[in-house]
């Protein structure tokens, strides 16, 4: 196993003594900030998990070889090298090529439940995109945590998604999804969707104790921790709901399908919002990794 997947001594450490782990996305270094933001945002996303005395499991294929924890060359070279987007498909041609990439959601929750770590936080599930009865295109974050036992803590889907769909599909891959300390599917960069959910928790041990009882019962599955943005943090739904217009006008206009859609929308908001929607994104990866940082820390009390 240590050929083709790497824990580090800190995350083994951890691990082996029942410390508490969380682990991290590296796209969201590689892919979603620009440099060199990025290397920092990289570093104080850990460090907001070790002053809470959370062990952070910083995820990437680097030469091959997935990592699962990663030091300081390893920090620096995700932020800075040109990587390759990298899901759980990629992983085999990556290994087998001895190439690099960045870890999505779906790779980073395959990776991390491989090693053992049960709590992931991110900033948004990917999901059924918009159009998807004709494209088809639905995020394989959906699928992988249907038989990857980890919590996933993220801010809903983003809304450039097709939410609904994107709750029907968790639905029906029997993945559950607890709004913490919310009663509605949180919107990304919005608190709040007009979309109600099943079930609400508002404590990081009820999280824990629902991934207990998930494992006794053997159900496989991962679970969304549906964590919206504080309400102060939030962007301005009016500039929200404009921008978002703007953006897919845009790509209409353009003739821009399938899986170039997401990108190109997220770059245009970035820009279309004069950098606003990327500082609500920092935000809401910070209050996500708090979240999860309770949640490994009751996991591992219980």
């Amino acid at each position: 196993m240590s050929e083709t997947l790497h824990i580090s001594d800190e995350v083994r450490a951890a691990l082996n003594t029942g410390r508490p782990v969380v682990a991290l996305e590296s796209t969201i270094i590689s892919h979603g900030l620009p440099q060199p933001r990025n290397l920092e945002a990289a570093r104080e996303f850990e460090q907001i998990l070790r002053e809470r005395d959370v062990t952070p499991a910083t995820i990437a294929v680097l030469d091959g070889v997935a990592h699962v924890g990663l030091d300081e060359e390893g920090v620096r070279r995700i932020a800075q090298e040109d990587l390759a987007k990298a899901s759980v498909r990629d992983l085999a041609i990556l290994r087998a090529l001895g190439r690099s990439g960045a870890t999505t959601v779906a790779a980073t929750a395959y990776l991390a439940a491989k090693a053992g770590v049960r709590v992931f936080a991110t900033g948004g599930l990917g999901g059924v995109h918009r159009g998807a009865q004709e494209t088809f295109d639905e995020s394989a974050d959906l699928t992988v945590l249907a038989s990857a036992p980890v919590a996933v803590v993220s801010a809903g889907a983003k809304s450039v998604l097709d939410l609904p769909a994107t709750l029907e599909r968790l639905e029906s891959l029997s993945v559950p999804v607890v709004g913490f300390g919310t009663d509605v599917f949180p919107q990304f960069w919005l608190r709040e969707s007009e979309l109600p959910l099943d079930w609400r928790v508002d404590t990081a041990a009820e999280v824990a104790a629902i991934i207990r009882a998930q494992d006794a019962l053997e159900t496989g599955a991962g679970m969304v921790v549906a964590n919206p943005i504080p309400v102060d943090q939030q962007w301005d739904r009016d500039e929200h709901d404009r921008v978002l217009a703007h953006a897919f006008a845009e790509a209409d206009e353009q003739g821009i399908r399938g899986k170039a859609v997401t990108p190109f929308l997220l770059l245009r908001i970035v820009e279309l919002s004069g950098g606003r929607s990327l500082e609500v994104n920092l935000d809401i990866a910070r209050n996500n990794i708090r979240v999860a940082a309770d949640i490994a820390t009751a996991l591992a009390a219980s």
